[in-house]
């Protein structure tokens, strides 16, 4: 297996301004997520948040990266995993967890021994991995979809109807910051996080999946008075600052997960806008 990872350093709003289609492209896009027996990171320098993926083929290590200057990879941190893919099994030091489709597991800090592996490899589970630091561990946590805070939002007459589940946040799961949920749009709403918000507080990763074949996904980003956009593909995600306003559209209709870190784990705690301040 292969363990690669790349550095994304934080920015400020007013660079931000300036920045092209290209620049903000390279500095918040994530791609290439997905690939069999290799984990790939991204580590941020966004409150230290990190986003990953792999497809375990064969059983594989869930490993320390350079940037970590740990001896193992949940020495100072926690992780959340959302399998979007076929049954897996994760084995975590004398525990194994099976992690079926849009189910979730929170793993504590502390945690040496971290292994995936798919159950069918005709099949191979898809897992989509959030982390950040932590101060103290927490007991390990499997989260399925009847077990999440669900909150029905928006409508059918603004094309944003749509469920979002709340997985790993504080109520179902005890975490230091790490928080992730997913929000499944209802048939013919394109919008999500509409009207959109931002949280000073914490930043966010939104990761787009279920996006059909030739269709896209349109994320916003900005200050609420400057905003720009990054077109994005299936199994792609992005990091946003906590000065920025997150919300996207759909070609067509689609799931996605967001994760978050920071101050607190008051996942209402959010400086909301009407879309009519948007500029």
């Amino acid at each position: 297996m292969e363990t690669s990872f790349e550095v994304r350093y934080a920015s400020h709003p007013e660079d931000f301004k300036h920045y092209s289609t290209e620049k903000i492209r390279h500095e918040y896009l994530i791609t290439d997520l997905f690939n069999p027996d290799r984990v790939k990171w991204v580590y941020s320098h966004f409150d230290r948040y990190m986003v990953g993926g792999t497809i375990p083929v064969t059983k594989i290590a869930l490993e320390t990266i350079d940037p970590l200057k740990s001896s193992f990879f949940l020495e100072r941190r926690e992780i959340g995993i959302i399998n979007i893919g076929g049954l897996a099994r994760i084995s975590v030091d004398e525990d194994v967890f099976a992690l079926n489709y849009k189910e979730a597991l929170y793993l504590g800090s502390g945690k040496k021994h971290v292994f995936f592996e798919s159950v069918d490899i005709g099949n191979p589970a898809c897992l989509y991995m959030n982390s950040a630091p932590a101060h103290k561990s927490y007991p390990c946590k499997k989260v399925t979809l009847a077990d999440a805070l669900v909150l029905e939002a928006g409508s059918m007459e603004l094309s944003n109807a749509r469920t979002i589940n709340k997985l790993l946040v504080n109520g179902v799961v005890e975490s230091c910051q790490l928080q992730m949920g997913m929000t499944e749009l209802k048939a013919g709403s394109v919008w999500n996080t509409m009207p959109p918000h931002t949280h000073e507080r914490r930043m966010e990763a939104y990761f787009y999946f279920g996006v059909p074949e030739k269709q896209s996904i349109c994320h916003f980003m900005g200050k609420t008075n400057e905003t720009r956009h990054i077109w994005m593909q299936n199994k792609e995600a992005v990091l946003s600052p906590s000065w920025s306003i997150h919300s996207a559209a759909g070609t067509a209709n689609y799931t996605f997960i967001w994760g978050m870190a920071g101050e607190n784990l008051d996942y209402s705690d959010m400086d909301s806008v009407t879309a009519d301040q948007l500029k």
